[in-house]
């Protein structure tokens, strides 16, 4: 009996796709060119982080709830973007977020290749698909992360649009937010 089980084919386990809207093979796994992560890596960190910021603040601060900001009031973030060699640093402050030198350990710290960080964005996929595929990374304040989950799920956003970061779009808007200040 023991020598008929041993000549029995083992079954290759098969593994399991993500469950996404569209089929795997839409989303080749994709990283930057070597040469371009090569070249955003050697980025000074404050002044991408200010840059980012302010598309945070165009895009996504508009749409936060009241509960969100005052959770969000005072903590750390950093989006690490694996494959950019990157990372940015923020917190909330008041209405907007505002780009930090962090030389510690942020509150929460967020990373992904920029093309996952694009499908989430353009609501391709979801945080929980990229997560437990490991292609999100929440490190810190797990209160803080399940909110940064829970909130991109229930934001009504619209699509990520990259028209909407054009630089004169974005100088537009800086101009536009000077002048409600001052």
């Amino acid at each position: 009996m023991q020598d008929q089980l041993e000549r029995l084919p083992v079954p290759v386990p098969v593994p399991a796709k993500p469950v996404t809207s569209k089929p795997a093979a839409a989303y080749p796994a994709y990283r930057l060119p070597e040469p371009l992560a090569e070249l955003l890596s050697k980025l000074p960190p404050y002044p991408a982080s200010w840059l980012f910021v302010q598309g945070l603040n165009r895009l996504l601060a508009p749409q936060l709830p009241d509960d969100v900001r005052r959770s969000l009031e005072g903590r750390s973030l950093r989006l690490r973007l694996l494959d950019a060699g990157i990372a940015f640093d923020f917190e909330w402050q008041g209405t907007v977020f505002v780009a930090e030198r962090y030389a510690d350990v942020p509150h929460l710290c967020i990373a992904a290749s920029v093309h996952d960080l694009m499908l989430l964005a353009r609501r391709q996929e979801d945080p929980d698909t990229l997560f437990f595929s490991r292609r999100l990374s929440l490190e810190g304040d797990t209160e803080l992360g399940l909110l940064f989950k829970n909130t991109l799920d229930a934001i009504a956003l619209p699509p990520f649009d990259l028209q909407a970061l054009k630089p004169r779009r974005v100088l537009a808007y800086l101009c536009d937010l000077a002048a409600r200040e001052g």
